[in-house]
């Protein structure tokens, strides 16, 4: 039986929809938009995404969508694409944080170093998880407020997403890489959602809600020295 899901991505400026098939990224359809233009693009994507794998949209098996964090609007707009399509043709939508899907896309280029997820949320503040050489979690998803300090405990990272780019100045002085051409992207979910759904890893359509992680981490002022 051939599995056709469709992954949606909106989570950050990226609106970004592929298909796969039996786990292998058939077409991707993406823009990278300063205006966030998710509502009026992505239905327009999806249509274009099912048109180029030459299938019906009653091919599909499943949904799978970028479930947070990010942004609130982009992932409101994700979620309730993804849910009106999943009760339509009756088939399973599937969540994957967009972190992790962010590491799936940076590991196929650096798979020899730990690898710092970083999503921009404005200002010096970004969602970010850290991952090993061996794709073991270092430091779990979390939303912060980046300072000198930030994450000084790692030696070495490449630092990914669009927030890695304003730390580049903040962290002259560290043994770090960074590879500001990865961006969130739908083929990040292409290998995890077909695991999913082998795994019948669904969510329940009527209470799923996205990952927003709103609450930011303030480090405590510094005492003056005397």
């Amino acid at each position: 039986m051939n599995i056709y899901l469709l992954h949606i991505e909106t989570s950050t400026k990226v609106c970004s929809v592929a298909i796969s098939l039996n786990g292998d990224l058939l077409e991707l359809v993406e823009s990278n938009d300063e205006a966030y233009s998710h509502g009026e693009k992505l239905t327009l994507f999806i249509q274009d995404v099912i048109g180029k794998a030459g299938i019906s949209i009653n091919d599909l098996s499943g949904i799978s969508l970028a479930s947070g964090p990010g942004s609130y609007t982009g992932l409101r707009i994700g979620v309730s694409v993804a849910k009106g399509i999943c009760y339509a043709l009756k088939i399973p939508l599937i969540g994957i944080d967009s972190l992790t899907s962010l590491h799936e896309i940076a590991k196929l280029n650096h798979s020899n170093i730990p690898i710092a997820c970083l999503m921009d949320a404005r200002r010096m503040e970004v969602y970010s998880a850290i991952y090993s050489v061996k794709g073991e979690v270092l430091k779990e998803i979390s939303a912060d407020v980046l300072d000198n300090d930030s994450y000084a405990e790692f030696d070495h990272l490449v630092c990914v997403g669009d927030g890695a780019e304003k730390t580049k100045e903040l962290w002259l002085n560290r043994n770090y890489l960074y590879d500001l051409s990865i961006r969130a992207s739908a083929k990040g979910q292409v290998k995890l959602g077909f695991q999913k759904f082998q795994n019948s890893q669904f969510e329940d359509l009527a209470y799923f809600e996205p990952f927003y992680l709103k609450d930011f981490y303030t480090p405590p002022p510094k005492k003056n020295k005397v």
